[in-house]
């Protein structure tokens, strides 16, 4: 008898069952906190990717244009690539062949304006790549607050309880107080992957802002070189 019951209580607090127990109240918690979750692992998988293959390609974009002897021909070739490297060299190419168009260079004028092109094509790019990221920022603080709504609402629940019935066994206040702190676990199972996913891909992005802001600084360079010729 001792063994059957012993089942009946495991199988009482399996999390399906404590959600199928648990109040209308926290059961909107607990699948609120679980698409939280599913919306995290989505996000990670994803830009996991997006931000690997950027850095990829990237790399792979500035060993072939540090080997190209012509920029244009380069440009006509490679340099309309999707990916951000490339989009900041188009940028810096457009605006060199705007500012060099006319019959006298202004070189001041033409330099000032290629680095604001190349710190603003980084910067949108940088933008894009971390576009949704703070979602992550916001189920990280959020969750566990949310979780703890949960948990208050059903220890509340397990003193209601205990009103209603006269009697403070643990048999009356235990299915309250589990599915109190199982909001409260599936906040933390929401809110751990997201902060620390953040922190991540905060990082990838800032080397990946410091990997095209040096690019932009070399590229930046060259033109430079390039109105001291004799034109």
């Amino acid at each position: 008898m001792e063994g059957i019951t012993l089942s009946t209580e495991a199988a009482t607090l399996s999390p399906i069952a404590l959600f199928l127990q648990a109040d209308i109240v926290v059961k909107g918690v607990m699948v609120g906190l679980l698409l939280a979750s599913i919306w995290t692992w989505t996000m990670i998988v994803g830009f996991s990717i997006k931000l690997r293959r950027a850095m990829r390609d990237s790399d792979e974009f500035e060993r072939d244009f540090w080997k190209a002897q012509d920029i244009d021909k380069f440009y006509e070739g490679a340099g309309r690539a999707d990916q951000p490297a490339a989009k900041v060299f188009a940028a810096g190419v457009q605006e060199w062949r705007r500012s060099t168009a006319r019959g006298a260079i202004d070189r001041d004028g033409t330099r000032q304006r290629l680095a604001t092109v190349l710190a603003s094509a980084t910067a949108g790019e940088v933008d894009r790549l971390a576009d949704r990221l703070n979602s992550l920022a916001t189920i990280g603080s959020v969750a566990p607050f949310v979780g703890l709504f949960g948990t208050v609402w059903g220890i509340m629940r397990s003193f209601t309880s205990i009103a209603a019935a006269q009697n403070s066994s643990l048999a009356v206040v235990a299915p309250g107080i589990a599915e109190a702190l199982f909001a409260t676990a599936i906040g933390l199972f929401a809110a751990i992957p997201a902060v620390i996913a953040y922190n991540r891909f905060s990082h990838g992005v800032n080397r990946l802002e410091g990997k095209l802001n040096r690019f932009s600084d070399g590229f930046h360079a060259t033109l430079s070189r390039e109105l001291e010729l004799d034109r």
